[in-house]
């Protein structure tokens, strides 16, 4: 394996550099970087010391030669970028969602597996450091058998956010793509990886958006909310995908001998009035951590009867990217280690194409919202 693995970049804005610095940071050379708008992928090259730069994906494989993509688009725009990729030999990073679809994800992770090129999907808040403790002391029976989980968030995110590929089913929006792909990473990574049942239900809240000109990096956007959003100039974009989905799972456990019931409530446009949270419930004590992704603390629930707050083990802080940030320090953990397996060298079994084209699956059964049992008639 040559010294230095060349990477090229699809996506100038938050993911895409962020992308760039974690390869940068694992001693990759970033070769190049491709967006839809020459002024725009040009200016971001130049600020971050990209040496090739242009809007044509196929060109740039050729041109680049990159043994590394990195894939830092909305979900809807993976499937030729990524399948581009692959007939090109190169290994493949990817940010969620996937795809758009189960049935393109599917194809996605068969092509890749015919291909024998490594892949990994980057639902990567698993790596959050209390989410890795709780980890850790469920794995050496601090609750006991592991029976229930409860993952609770509402991120009361603004009506007015401008109109774009985060409310469009076709573009990779949604919450379950955005939210829902970390959520069940984050679970089954503690509780196990095999997944038995799920039933869902979805709303979409929203119904429409704002259409404004000029956003381009996606934290950014609401610096672009319209101050009067009664204005009658607006021009509107019909939202298609949900902002709000109740999940309920079973996993199976290597820790438990029955499956482990998992609830996921989120509400993308609902206020929190406490903290949103993660529980692990056991047969001897829980787990609890604040946040939406497990930010934390940590708090212990064992034969005391009481809650106790855990620090995060001086292994597990160590072992953390020293990165600001959950989000760039999660992808630097993640491109860690495929980095390490692309190299051969030792690393941690990460998520690859193959969960990325089952939560797709799991989000095209959860968006059919088939589930209900008409009781009408029992009134």
């Amino acid at each position: 394996m040559k010294s230095k693995l060349k990477v090229l970049i699809s996506g100038t804005g938050f993911a895409g550099q962020g992308h760039a610095d974690a390869f940068r940071a694992y001693g990759a050379e970033i070769v190049g970087i491709v967006g839809r708008t020459p002024g725009v992928v040009s200016e971001v090259a130049k600020k971050m010391n990209i040496p090739y730069s242009g809007t044509n994906w196929q060109q740039a494989l050729k041109d680049c030669q990159p043994d590394i993509v990195s894939i830092g688009t909305p979900g809807g725009a993976h499937y030729e970028t990524i399948t581009q990729a692959i007939d090109f030999g190169c290994h493949v990073f990817c940010d969620k969602p996937l795809t758009d679809s189960g049935d393109s994800a599917v194809e996605l992770n068969e092509h890749a597996k015919l291909k024998k090129v490594k892949t990994a999907f980057a639902s990567s808040f698993r790596y959050m450091p209390h989410i890795l403790h709780a980890r850790q002391l469920i794995a050496k029976g601090a609750i006991g058998e592991p029976v229930e989980v409860e993952c609770i968030s509402h991120f009361n995110l603004e009506r007015g956010i401008p109109f774009g590929w985060s409310h469009r089913k076709e573009d990779g929006g949604g919450r379950l793509n955005n939210n829902f792909t970390h959520m069940m990473s984050i679970v089954t990574s503690v509780i196990g990886e095999k997944i038995l049942k799920i039933i869902g239900e979805v709303r979409d809240d929203m119904g429409k958006a704002p259409i404004v000109k000029g956003v381009h990096n996606f934290k950014k956007r609401r610096n672009f909310i319209p101050e009067d959003l009664n204005d009658p100039s607006i021009e509107w974009g019909e939202t298609n995908v949900e902002w709000s989905y109740t999940v309920l799972a079973q996993l199976e456990s290597p820790m438990a001998s029955k499956p482990v019931s998992v609830l996921f409530k989120h509400g993308g446009l609902n206020p929190r009035f406490n903290e949103d949270h993660i529980v692990f419930y056991g047969t001897k004590g829980a787990i609890y951590i604040k946040g939406h992704y497990g930010m934390g603390p940590l708090y212990l629930w064992d034969e005391h009867e009481t809650w106790q707050e855990l620090p995060v083990p001086k292994d597990i802080a160590d072992d953390q990217p020293k990165i600001e940030g959950d989000t760039e320090r999660n992808w630097h953990y993640l491109v860690r280690e495929f980095v390490k397996d692309i190299k051969g060298e030792p690393f941690s079994a990460y998520q690859t194409f193959k969960e990325g084209s089952l939560y797709q699956q799991l989000i095209d059964l959860i968006r059919e919202n088939d589930n209900w049992t008409d009781v009408m008639h029992l009134q």
